[in-house]
């Protein structure tokens, strides 16, 4: 079943979502300079971050229940706290894209305009490593299951992983057209979007990688999230919908979301519902259950 929450006015472009343990989904508009707070089943709340051309992008939640978010236009990362409904903002220069939240509560995050990872620590300071030989254009970014920080970049079809010291390491991805961006970690491996080459890709870490082919290789997969059962699922923004990996990398089950709707970030809820936003303006919401299309 797929149910479809209007968040904002067409081309205000929803881009990344998240959600937590209750099932209130926070999604960044990235055309709009507002965040959205959906409870299930909506409606929209609507956050303006007085900034039109603040493009927040990708947004992540600690286990405090505050609200990390990104700002690449206006190079800025802010925190909501829900519980008081207040939000803090710290410059943080590079275009920040990715970020996510370490079990430490340092705050990493990718500076995609500096070629660089950087740190944002609990008492506001920000570092940035760049990334070592630079033209990587660093993606998203995800804690690894090896107690690291693990990104994407773009141009370098790599992988990067930071360690707690910031020390760098890159890792080559066999394809060197393959423009990784979505990374995602599901305790044991990293799930990642090879949009460049419609593939998906699997890294134990200190193993082999692994790379799964899509049965339509130009749908150009954006953004992974661990399903809770050892695969995943990946927006095909290229092909408007959403596909699922099993554990092995088998594609068990493509599903339309609308000529136009554009795909990009996704989350899976507490009770298992697939939460993919839209740039259309909608964040569709989709129960696993339903009667799958077939692959295309």
């Amino acid at each position: 079943m797929l149910t479809r929450i209007p968040v904002d006015e067409p081309g205000a472009g929803p881009y990344a979502v998240a959600v937590d343990a209750a099932g209130v989904a926070w999604v960044t508009l990235v055309h709009s300079g507002r965040i959205a707070r959906i409870p299930p089943g909506g409606p929209a709340e609507l956050h303006d971050l007085g900034n039109a051309a603040s493009r927040p992008s990708l947004v992540a939640l600690a286990p405090d229940g505050a609200v990390w978010f990104t700002r690449g236009g206006d190079d800025r990362i802010d925190r909501i706290d829900p519980a008081v409904g207040a939000r803090t903002s710290v410059p943080a220069s590079g275009s920040p894209y990715g970020i996510v939240v370490a079990p430490d509560g340092a705050v990493w995050f990718t500076a995609i305009g500096a070629d660089a990872v950087g740190r944002l620590d609990p008492d506001g300071s920000v570092a940035l490593t760049p990334v070592p030989d630079g033209n990587g254009m660093p993606a998203m970014i995800t804690a690894g299951p090896d107690g690291a920080m693990w990104f994407t970049l773009n141009r370098r079809a790599a992988l990067g992983r930071v360690d707690a010291a910031g020390a760098v390491t890159v890792r080559p991805l066999p394809d060197p057209d393959c423009g990784p961006v979505g990374i995602a970690s599901d305790g044991r491996a990293l799930w990642f979007a090879e949009i460049g080459a419609g593939r998906v890709g699997r890294l134990v870490p200190g193993g082999e990688v692994q790379e799964f082919d899509l049965p339509d290789r130009a749908a150009r997969p954006h953004a992974v999230a661990p399903d809770g059962a050892g695969g995943c699922w990946v927006t095909l923004w290229a092909a408007h919908a959403l596909a699922h990996l099993d554990e092995r990398g088998a594609v068990t089950a493509v599903h339309d979301l609308g000529a136009g709707s554009e795909p990009h970030g996704v989350a899976v809820g507490p009770a298992g519902t697939v939460l993919v936003a839209l740039e259309i303006g909608q964040l569709a919401a989709f129960r696993p259950d339903a009667q799958p299309r077939a692959g295309r």
